[in-house]
């Protein structure tokens, strides 16, 4: 069998694959199109999501359950992320320390984690955060769609106020300064 026909056919399958994410995550989103990194997603999404929200609950790597109806009341931000996903992991220690500072001031983190246990449990052994971690598998891409995240990507940010509506969301890598703007006031 020769490797060489698919060897180039791999190498354009994952050049195209490539262009694809390339296309869909760079420069500014224009209308109709996927909003990239950093891009802010202005539209509000449907009020019935925002509240099927509050009526879940996710396990934790420690074995525990999260409910987020616990969480109502206090301003959250809510961040989907993963452990394959190189731009969650380096807003990680951002998320972290803002999440000290918005604590102090009333508000909460919860980090959910499009992933498999294991492995947010043997992440978080090597890289721990403070803030909570919530175990949303891979079911939560379709709960980051149904609040706004429209192609399903990561990372995912969304802030709700004290009654639970959603102020703002980021698809994208957020910082730890965009983060405080956005909570001011909450």
């Amino acid at each position: 069998m020769k490797r060489r026909p698919w060897l180039l056919w791999g190498a354009g399958a994952a050049a195209a694959a490539g262009g694809a994410a390339w296309r869909a995550f760079s420069g500014p989103a224009r209308a109709g199109s996927v909003p990239g990194p950093g891009d802010a997603i202005a539209a509000t999404p449907p009020a019935a999501a925002a509240d099927d929200l509050w009526s879940m609950s996710f396990p934790t790597p420690s074995g525990g359950t999260i409910s987020m109806a616990s969480l109502r009341g206090k301003p959250l931000v809510l961040n989907f992320w993963a452990t394959w996903c190189p731009p969650c992991v380096k807003e990680m220690p951002e998320i972290d320390r803002f999440a000290k500072g918005f604590a102090a001031q009333g508000g909460q983190v919860l980090g959910l984690a499009v992933d498999n246990p294991k492995a947010v449990r043997e992440f978080l052994a090597r890289s721990p955060v403070g803030y909570t971690i919530g175990l949303a598998g891979f079911d939560g891409t379709d709960l980051s769609r149904r609040l706004g995240n429209s192609s399903g990507a990561l990372p995912f940010t969304a802030v709700f106020d004290r009654k639970g509506q959603p102020t703002q969301r980021r698809l994208g890598e957020t910082h730890g300064d965009e983060l405080v703007a956005w909570t001011r006031g909450l």
